[in-house]
């Protein structure tokens, strides 16, 4: 008696893998920082909390006026605004990223398959997502705790977000060229936070701009925070304070093109200068 087999059934080949697009990479990729980032208590602490506790610090300190109809505390919102959109892009990146460097995290990042543009763009949209998170909770504590009024008007709104874009853009090009110059993972807070304790006491943030040594005013016109802070007085503070300001107004014009050109300048020194290695691994 002979018996018959059947013959297998054929095996369907396996449904190729869906590649991911471009704007799904980078989205993947942002919500890896995010997570990265929430996920270190110091960096949510310094980042979210150093302004508001600083404004809490300062208000009780100093409650005077320091033109009609403006007070410090107002003054000093404006600053703490542009200092914290600097802490979370220059500050972050610019000791985040020697730390990743050092323990070859980018090194493997290089060695995948992903574009390398992809680690940048998640770099990106954690600033931005971290930053318009610690700007709404900084209004929110100005307005509920120093009456601070909003922009009443869609131009000056329109003005917030030209200023806050190019300048976390100018902030956050910085702290990435800014990263290579430390040698090791410790050396990054070493290295970029003298720099941004330095550019907030000259740039506005602590003092009134004018009171300052005209020197010290010159050397923190060259830097884009001092032009951020101009730039969101323009929104939070009365017309009539532009012309305590140096030029007499608050120079929107000015403050646009400064913050373009140091766009420019930190993407070229960007280009030419990082390093996805340490100068051990070579």
């Amino acid at each position: 008696m002979t018996t018959t087999t059947k013959p297998a059934a054929p095996v369907s080949p396996a449904a190729p893998a869906r590649r991911l697009g471009a704007g799904a990479l980078a989205l993947r990729q942002g919500r890896l920082e995010i997570t990265q980032f929430l996920r270190s208590r110091e960096s949510v602490v310094f980042t979210m909390g150093f302004p508001i506790i600083m404004i809490l610090i300062f208000a009780a300190i100093f409650s005077d006026e320091i033109a009609p109809g403006v007070s410090y505390t107002q003054y000093f919102i404006t600053g703490m605004i542009a200092t914290g959109l600097m802490t979370v892009s220059f500050q972050n990146l610019g000791i985040w990223i020697p730390i990743e460097r050092d323990r070859g995290v980018l090194k493997r990042y290089r060695g995948t398959p992903m574009p390398k543009w992809v680690w940048f763009a998640g770099k990106v949209i954690m600033v931005v997502a971290i930053g318009v998170a610690e700007t709404a909770l900084l209004l929110a504590v100005a307005v509920a705790l120093f009456d601070l009024e909003l922009p009443g008007t869609a131009g000056k709104w329109l003005t917030f977000g030209w200023v806050s874009v190019l300048g976390v853009t100018a902030c956050t090009l910085c702290g990435i060229a800014i990263s290579s110059l430390a040698r090791t993972a410790r050396s990054g807070s070493a290295v970029v936070t003298p720099v941004a304790l330095v550019l907030q006491f000259i740039s506005g943030v602590f003092f009134v701009f004018t009171n300052l040594p005209s020197w010290m005013q010159q050397v923190a016109a060259v830097f884009p925070l001092k032009w951020m802070c101009q730039g969101l007085r323009s929104v939070f503070l009365p017309e009539s304070f532009g012309a305590q300001e140096p030029g007499g107004s608050f120079e929107l014009g000015r403050v646009a093109l400064v913050l373009a050109l140091w766009c420019v300048i930190g993407l070229v020194l960007c280009l030419t200068t990082f390093r996805w290695t340490t100068k051990r691994d070579g």
